[in-house]
């Protein structure tokens, strides 16, 4: 069993987003995700078939969840529960440095 640390061994030079599987079983897969002023494609929304628990662990993100008027503002340790098929976007990361975020998917 490794010992692994979710700060280190960062892509560098992210034309996009860097999606990282950390681990995965049964209905549940847990990812690290790097964005450094990614966004989500203009008129895009994800509406994932799953449920997803999101946390911002370094960085700054804001994040447009549709029905709701203003978007969230997300900053280390802040977090949200995404039901399945809840439509949301990224609508900026920290341009300055990496954003990391730790996603966990479940009810695959």
């Amino acid at each position: 069993m490794d010992i692994t640390n979710l700060f280190r061994d960062l892509p560098e030079g992210l034309s996009e987003e860097a999606f990282q599987t950390i681990a995965e079983s049964g209905t549940v897969r847990i990812e690290r995700i790097v964005s450094q002023g990614h966004v989500s494609p203009p008129s895009f929304w994800y509406d994932q078939p799953h449920s997803e628990f999101v946390v911002l662990l370094q960085g700054s993100a804001t994040l447009q969840i549709e029905g709701e008027g203003q978007p969230r503002v997300l900053e280390p340790g802040d977090f949200v529960n995404l039901p399945a098929h809840q439509k949301h976007r990224v609508e900026s990361t920290d341009p300055h440095m990496k954003t990391i975020w730790l996603a966990i998917h479940y009810g695959l």
